[in-house]
């Protein structure tokens, strides 16, 4: 049964080519929303919290701070909406999952940058 299911991921579930992007990097992702029959690209633009899944059902976490607030959405990999991912800065951080990132605030939420 598994092997069934890995079967029609592999064939009918369309990839995209998106730049390789980890935890700790800043990226923007745009992506398209239907209001009504009009339809617009809107970005996200944040710090990557998790990267998780494989394959067909991958999922990745993003979270930005809107004034004081801090907001975080999910995004499937395989989203047809998904239009385009673009790598800001790469970070530097020592887990594949920053849950920590969520509890800090001012200079020490700053994530240190890979110069490349």
């Amino acid at each position: 049964m598994e092997s069934l299911v890995k079967f029609v991921e592999n064939e009918f579930v369309q990839r995209k080519e998106f730049p390789n992007f980890s935890s700790g990097d800043t990226i923007t992702v745009y992506y398209e929303i239907k209001e009504g029959e009009k339809t617009r690209t809107q970005f996200f633009k944040g710090v990557v919290i998790q990267r998780r899944g494989s394959g067909a059902t991958e999922t990745f976490t993003i979270r930005k701070m809107s004034g004081t607030v801090g907001v975080e959405r999910i995004f499937p990999i395989n989203m047809p909406a998904l239009q385009k991912i673009e790598i800001n800065k790469k970070g530097k951080v020592r887990r594949a999952r920053i849950f920590y990132f969520r509890g800090l605030t001012g200079k020490k939420a700053r994530i240190k940058e890979i110069r490349s």
